[in-house]
């Protein structure tokens, strides 16, 4: 691993999701997951960047009981908005295609919060990207929803499959932030840790 100050430290991804687990393996970084039953609610009137920070805040507090002096914990979340709204993860196709139907041929923003913890210290902050879809035919929604099944995804998408290839029109930002893990960010971070 390139950072010496990281060398004392276990590292811990608070995170099953596959994409945080390949964006952070992509960053030479050996870690192991652990699963947080962390309560995902918030206050909707809660400014929009403060959301995914509390989130991933509260993914960290649901696993510091079971964090020793020698780990570091990494935990984030990941939101979608658009002209105020928030765009969850979807409990339905229904709910997938309203989602992916009003995201059609606009531009939204994707805000991901991510936390770092350690036994004597902790960094919260959060990174934006703006991404413009083209316009979505229903048929386009409903072949990509039945095929990559976008339901454990905020706003009923992933940059990484094929809504990302064949709708994403532009992105202002960082590729991986909407994939879930705002890399370079969370390096510059993680430099700082003591």
């Amino acid at each position: 691993m390139l950072l010496d100050n990281l060398k004392k430290y276990k590292i811990v991804l608070g995170s099953q999701s596959p994409r945080r687990r390949e964006l952070l393996a992509g960053m030479d970084i050996e870690f192991e997951s652990r699963v947080s039953d962390a309560d995902e609610s918030f206050d909707p009137k809660m400014p929009m960047t403060e959301i995914p920070e509390f989130l991933a805040l509260q993914k960290a507090k649901a696993l510091e009981s079971g964090l020793s002096e020698d780990e570091l914990l990494i935990t984030s979340d990941t939101i979608v908005c658009l002209d105020g709204k928030i765009y969850n993860k979807p409990e339905s196709e229904e709910e997938a295609v309203g989602m992916l139907t009003e995201l059609a041929g606009k531009t939204h923003t994707v805000i991901t919060g991510v936390c770092i913890k350690t036994a004597h210290e902790e960094r919260v902050f959060h990174d934006s990207t703006e991404v413009t879809f083209t316009p979505l035919t229903q048929d386009e929604i409903l072949n990509y929803i039945r095929k990559c099944q976008p339901y454990d995804k905020a706003g009923s998408y992933g940059i990484q499959e094929w809504l990302g290839y064949a709708a994403i029109d532009r992105i202002n930002g960082s590729f991986y932030t909407v994939m879930g893990l705002p890399t370079q960010k969370l390096y510059q971070e993680l430099k700082k840790i003591k």
